[in-house]
């Protein structure tokens, strides 16, 4: 780039860190095709490139006053931060997919499992109502009160108009008898 253009771009730059919109318009026009294309070239991804490019030019509004001459041109130092910007974003985006691949990972239930866990809950089930159907009706009525239905020994009781002391035999008795039907040690 000539000596009259990094000058210009200078000057703008000067004129940016005193608040000049007009100056940073110019600035813009000459910066934002090189700032989006250094963003473009690392990132291949137009929309992430756009961002990143808006990212980088409010940067440079912003930090104006910082820009030092001694360390080399405008165009070069909105490069730098264009560049840096964008790796970040790389950086970012694939730090954000292993998260999201170790999530899916964790969070995934293998289906060989998931269908044996069905098969075996379902044959469970099957075994508890078989032994259920073993038991007398007062026995089978008060299990069924109190563990389908949530309802407490007196609830029980209050319900089949039977003494509370009897409802928690009847159900003592019955879950030792379901047990031993299902083959489970007490």
């Amino acid at each position: 780039m000539s000596e009259p253009v990094n000058e210009r771009l200078r000057e703008l730059l000067a004129q940016c860190a005193e608040g000049n919109q007009d100056a940073f318009r110019a600035l813009y026009d000459h910066l934002a095709p090189v700032v989006f294309g250094v963003a473009l070239r690392v990132l291949r991804d137009r929309s992430l490139a756009e961002e990143t490019a808006q990212e980088v030019l409010l940067t440079v509004w912003r930090t104006a006053d910082r820009f030092d001459p001694a360390r080399g041109s405008v165009l070069g130092w909105a490069s730098t931060m264009s560049h840096r910007r964008a790796v970040d974003v790389v950086r970012s985006v694939q730090s954000q997919r292993r998260r999201d691949h170790a999530e899916g990972v964790r969070s995934a239930v293998p289906v060989a499992a998931e269908v044996e866990e069905m098969v075996v809950m379902g044959d469970d089930a099957a075994a508890v109502r078989r032994c259920l159907e073993g038991l007398s009706t007062p026995e089978r009525e008060a299990v069924q009160l109190a563990y389908y239905q949530g309802r407490s020994y007196r609830e029980v009781a209050q319900e089949s108009g039977t003494p509370e002391g009897t409802v928690k035999s009847r159900i003592r008795t019955a879950l030792k008898r379901l047990a031993a039907c299902l083959g489970v040690r007490r």
